[in-house]
């Protein structure tokens, strides 16, 4: 999948989002998401996307909800779901599986279902949340019990530490492990191909 994000200083994305999506379908095979805060740039590039449009992204905080579940029942959108409130991102995984339940709540009063959705539990880097890997690969085993879909940007876990490559291929082998569903990673890594490959083989997805 193919992240579309054109918010830059000064560029109108409300004129710009849309013509890009409509640009990259006429040369890109990909499906694509829909990524911007601007619930105006979002609705009208939904309008004219082919297919189902996965939105990036919703969260807990009620204002966003309003804004982006109208839009996704109107075209029968996917979202990406960030568990965090109005009170910030979480330190434990009850408090994000709090935020799960208030999304699904939320968005069934739209027609949403749990399918509609995927879970992003929010990596923190561990130089600054030494549990930051343990509370998100418990949150993915939840959301995995619970049969709900997952992403993650898998880096966010190594900012600030030297062999970044290293320790994002070794947490990305082991949020596979832990049920994550649709990793953000950087598919010309080597290293993370390896991780990558190597899980479907243990986890046992790979028949050959």
């Amino acid at each position: 999948i193919l992240d579309v994000n054109v918010g830059v200083p000064g560029l109108d994305e409300v004129a710009v989002l849309p013509e890009i999506i409509r640009a990259l379908q006429g040369v890109c095979e990909l499906p694509l998401t829909i990524d911007t805060s601007n619930a105006r740039a979002m609705e009208d590039s939904a309008r004219i996307y082919n297919g189902r449009p996965l939105l990036n992204s919703v969260s807990g905080k009620q204002s966003v909800m309003d804004e982006v579940f109208p839009i996704a029942k109107k075209y029968g959108g996917m979202c990406i779901a960030l568990l965090l409130d109005d009170e910030g991102i979480p330190k434990t995984v009850e408090k994000r599986m709090e935020i799960v339940d208030n999304i699904l709540k939320e968005g069934a009063r739209y027609g949403l279902t749990d399918k509609d959705f995927l879970f992003d539990p929010l990596a923190m880097t561990i130089s600054s949340q030494h549990d930051g890997a343990v509370v998100v690969l418990e949150t993915l085993r939840r959301l995995k019990d619970r049969g709900l879909h997952s992403t993650l940007g898998v880096s966010n876990i190594s900012f600030g530490l030297p062999n970044r490559e290293l320790i994002n291929s070794s947490f990305y082998a082991m949020c596979l492990a832990a049920g994550l569903s649709a990793g953000i990673v950087n598919p010309s890594s080597a290293l993370m191909q390896k991780a990558y490959k190597s899980s479907m083989a243990l986890l046992g997805f790979d028949p050959d």
